[in-house]
């Protein structure tokens, strides 16, 4: 893994969907590519990734507030 130059198309816009199994196979396919070569989005992607865990942690009632 190198570090992020900057340059070059990132995926940082399809990580949540990637989190989520919510991508086609070919967009699964660049993004998984990407990750192995781009420290940057693999940093926000392990960010996303522990958000969307503790999400399921949340129960109705805590969003409710009751």
């Amino acid at each position: 893994m190198t570090a992020d130059p900057g340059e070059g198309p990132h995926v940082r816009q399809l990580l949540g969907a990637y989190v989520l199994d919510a991508l086609t196979s070919g967009e699964t396919h660049r993004v998984c590519r990407h990750l192995r070569e781009c420290d940057g989005c693999t940093a926000d992607y392990v960010v996303i990734a522990e958000a969307a865990a503790l999400l399921g942690l949340v129960s109705e009632a805590d969003l409710l507030g009751e």
